[in-house]
């Protein structure tokens, strides 16, 4: 099977998801400034996970680059991927009207993990499928950004419950350590 239709309908998928989010923001009831403030912390928490999942477009993207065709195993790893990916939107939501408090900031933490690993089993599929010599086995190499950040997640979590302050520091980190720009595939797609 030809990787059009998974393309399309994740690029749909991550669109209807944003959707999703976008909507839980709440209206302010008011005109001051202190309504304001007080959707601040949703609109945060929005603006996070809408940085993560237009990372995830952005690499989702380009590793189908690296797919000639698909197979059963692929689909089922992206569906897990969205699936994971379709949780974000009530992890922001909870967190962002409970800001820094120890559940919902560690829930938040376990709605990036677990894609961030649903990430790395599609692309274990996808080399399973194309081979140890395909663009995206070459192009991986030892991806240390796609080893540290669940990681980073799993500390997160648990410091939510010492400091949340500490752990959505974290969350933020790892998203600034993917906005650079992952080029390895591009420069191997370029290469061969």
């Amino acid at each position: 099977m030809g990787k059009d239709r998974l393309t399309a309908f994740s690029d749909g998928v991550i669109a209807i998801i944003i959707t999703i989010m976008v909507l839980e923001l709440k209206v302010p009831h008011g005109a001051d400034w202190k309504t304001l403030a007080g959707v601040v912390p949703n609109f945060l928490s929005y603006v996070l996970s809408f940085v993560y999942l237009a990372i995830y477009w952005n690499n989702h993207h380009h590793l189908l680059h690296t797919v000639t065709r698909v197979d059963g195993l692929i689909l089922w790893a992206n569906s897990h991927l969205l699936f994971w990916l379709s949780l974000i939107p009530s992890a922001t939501a909870w967190m962002g009207d409970n800001l820094l408090a120890p559940i919902p900031t560690a829930v938040y933490g376990a709605a990036l993990l677990m894609p961030a690993i649903a990430y790395y089993l599609l692309q274990m599929a996808i080399i399973h499928r194309e081979g140890m010599h395909s663009v995206l086995a070459h192009a991986l190499g030892r991806d240390i950004k796609g080893k540290i950040s669940p990681l980073l997640y799993a500390t997160a979590i648990g410091l939510a419950f010492v400091n949340a302050w500490l752990s959505v520091a974290i969350y933020i980190l790892v998203a600034v350590i993917w906005l650079v720009p992952d080029r390895r595939i591009e420069k191997v797609l370029r290469e061969g």
